[in-house]
């Protein structure tokens, strides 16, 4: 779907979906209402949004969406880029938009959907034990089994995967993780840390540990962090 009030921009983005034999056009918005009341009923894969338009803005419509599709925002300006990325968007892509940069856009969104495979079958799902994941590391594909993991960090557009036995660097997105691992064994407790509840030996009001290793809860994760912590507790 791409969402833009500017016409010569949005006919361009058009023209480029149209070479791409994976992308489907759904949708081509002049406005982020229209585009919001869409979406309420029709799935959308991959959002292409303009920043500075009238009544709201895309910033504004990405912090309204409550499962928001990869975002590549379309914009003139730069000074949006931290704001955006602090919104977990894929890509930022200045206008004038090249082909060329357009497609590095493209891949950024195939590499989300590929660099992570979680073990799943409806008729045989398996065990929290046997269930793995594999991460792009440089060209290899690195199995990394679910319950070796500690805790995962973010560094920017890299994630860090560490576990007992090794640590993995791989270009994917914390917020697509956290979506992907199962809830009741993993928690987000920060913006940049999601951590395996069951590795957790201590934890203050501000922090988790993990082995020797402290990990910061974030202000927007605490009351959430310390409700999962405490829940189990048999001597409350």
């Amino acid at each position: 779907m791409i969402v833009d009030d500017e016409p010569l921009a949005r006919e361009l983005l058009e023209s480029y979906v149209l070479q791409i034999d994976e992308l489907k056009l759904v949708k081509s918005s002049s406005n982020s209402i229209e585009a919001f009341t869409f979406m309420q009923y029709n799935a959308v894969d991959l959002l292409f949004l303009d920043i500075q338009m009238p009544q709201i803005t895309g910033i504004e419509l990405l912090r309204s969406l409550k499962n928001k599709p990869p975002v590549i925002l379309t914009t003139a300006y730069r000074e949006y880029a931290f704001e955006a990325f602090d919104l977990d968007v894929v890509d930022y892509l200045l206008k004038p938009i090249s082909f060329d940069r357009f497609l590095r856009g493209i891949g950024k969104i195939k590499q989300l959907k590929q660099h992570i495979e979680l073990i799943s079958n409806e008729d045989a799902i398996p065990s929290f034990n046997d269930a793995y994941l594999y991460l792009k590391e440089n060209r290899e594909m690195v199995k990394v089994f679910l319950n070796d993991i500690l805790y995962i960090e973010s560094l920017r557009d890299y994630v860090r995967v560490k576990t007992n036995k090794q640590e993995v660097i791989t270009y994917q997105n914390i917020s697509y993780l956290e979506q992907k691992l199962p809830a009741n064994k993993f928690i987000r407790v920060h913006r940049s840390f999601i951590v395996a509840t069951d590795k957790i030996i201590s934890f203050t009001p501000s922090t988790v540990k993990i082995n020797t290793i402290e990990i910061p809860i974030g202000r927007n994760y605490k009351n959430t962090t310390l409700k999962v912590l405490k829940q189990n507790n048999v001597l409350q």
